[in-house]
């Protein structure tokens, strides 16, 4: 027989334990039903496919994927005690395969009742393929309904088998709206004085969308602001100052997603470009105390070896790449190293933005220019139609040619003289294109002097 989910307007059930003030505040205000839950409108909104298998009463296996602190758990415990399931959680960090037998003899236990069981696996990307594998035929036979949560892309962390028995959803960061609303809820639990908006919109940033970091921090505020008010009676009002004391280390003076957030990657990419490895190393530590993600700086890092370096050095952009990926493998704070060595080579090493200014002056060009037909000796001739049409005739094959080079050969439109786009710097291996483009130039020119 199947359950019917609870009602989405129905108060949190006179069985539910209440809320013990010991319990960290995150844990308190964790929602005791869907109506409580902030944020994750895309799949929770009427007719969205989280909120349909609630309405619906269909509990379905899937990946719950999304960053820290928004909810994967929660809705997982709301998934099941709407169907009146059994839960049991796994950690994967923490768990193995015996905590998968387990959890398979507690379902086969309820079974027998009709009862449902969930299998909730945190972390689901740091078990290996066989303790993965252990899941599939359990899930396949209906014993269990599988729930997973992971930080990292699915498509790679998780096995195929698995995924293509699970449904993934994707969890968004709560944005600032959803934070103040957490914010607003926590206040009233606590009976809390209020925050400065300049403090409000200071903790938010420093939050990043994850609510748990922004209710640990807002507990340790409301803590030391109430020890504060012993010896300051009558305190109306959390200002940024407080803010700062509370937190210390952790909130740092990047403001992420602001001005200052911009103004650092800027500074960090002038002084690549300028050649200064130490002010390179000072402004991308900045960026990491301030809290970016790792991830981001290495993107951008990846940016500046092709638009200020370029074939100056070409090794530029491997480094980078193998510097991101080095940090995906390791994470932090080891993988930041590499970052760093990535840093230093960009900052030493020639600079050249030819390829960046051909780039954009042949879009410029192609913008204003109309659409051209591709000469007939240029086209591919697959089949016999087309080599009767004399698609390909009177292609000259480079490599048929003496130094591998066609000679006068033209590989622009018929109609247009082509613009010389990619002018090769007097630096770094681009002194060595550039001469070797000179001597086709001259070949070229050659070739069409001769009768």
């Amino acid at each position: 027989m199947t359950s019917l989910p609870l009602p989405l307007e129905d108060p949190e059930p006179a069985s539910a334990p209440a809320a013990d003030s010991a319990q960290p505040l995150a844990e308190r205000l964790r929602p005791r039903t869907l109506a409580e839950v902030i944020g994750q409108k895309h799949l929770l909104g009427p007719g969205k496919p989280l909120r349909s298998a609630f309405d619906s009463g269909r509990l379905h296996s899937m990946i719950l994927w999304g960053p820290p602190g928004v909810g994967k758990t929660t809705l997982a415990r709301l998934m099941t005690d709407s169907f009146d399931a059994q839960f049991i959680a796994i950690s994967a960090v923490l768990g193995g395969v015996k905590d998968i037998r387990e959890a398979v003899e507690r379902a086969q236990a309820v079974q027998p009742s009709g009862r449902r069981t969930v299998v909730f696996v945190d972390e689901v990307h740091r078990f290996n393929k066989a303790q993965q594998d252990a899941f599939l035929p359990h899930v396949e036979s209906g014993l269990f309904t599988f729930i997973g949560a992971t930080t990292e892309n699915p498509s790679f962390e998780v096995n195929s088998a698995l995924l293509s028995r699970a449904t993934v959803h994707v969890l968004k960061s709560l944005d600032a709206a959803d934070l103040i609303e957490l914010l607003s809820r926590a206040r009233e639990l606590l009976a809390a004085p209020p925050l400065s908006e300049a403090a409000r919109d200071r903790l938010v940033a420093y939050a990043d969308g994850d609510a748990r970091r922004l209710l640990n921090a807002y507990e340790n505020l409301i803590e030391m602001a109430a020890d504060a008010a012993k010896d300051q009676p009558g305190l109306l009002e959390i200002d940024e100052a407080q803010l700062e004391r509370s937190l210390g280390e952790q909130l740092r003076r990047y403001d992420k997603g602001g001005e200052q957030f911009y103004d650092t990657i800027s500074a960090l990419h002038k002084a690549v470009r300028g050649s200064d490895p130490d002010a390179s190393l000072y402004w991308f530590v900045r960026m990491l105390d301030g809290g970016v993600d790792p991830r981001y700086a290495a993107r951008r890092l990846v940016r500046m070896a092709s638009e200020d370096i370029g074939l100056a050095d070409p090794r530029a952009l491997r480094m980078t790449l193998d510097a991101a990926e080095t940090y995906e493998r390791l994470g932090s704070p080891e993988g930041e190293l590499a970052l760093a060595q990535a840093v230093v080579y960009l900052a030493v090493a020639p600079k050249s933005n030819a390829v960046y200014r051909a780039y954009k002056s042949a879009k410029a060009f192609i913008a204003q220019d109309g659409t051209r037909a591709v000469p007939l000796r240029l086209r591919n001739a697959p089949t016999r139609l087309m080599k009767d049409l004399d698609y390909g005739r009177g292609y000259r094959y480079a490599h048929d040619e003496e130094d591998a080079f066609a000679a006068g050969e033209r590989y622009w439109p018929d109609d247009v003289d082509g613009p010389r786009f990619y002018e090769p710097v007097p630096r770094g291996l681009e002194i060595r294109i550039g001469e070797k483009l000179d001597e086709l130039r001259r070949m070229n020119e050659a070739a069409k002097k001769k009768p």
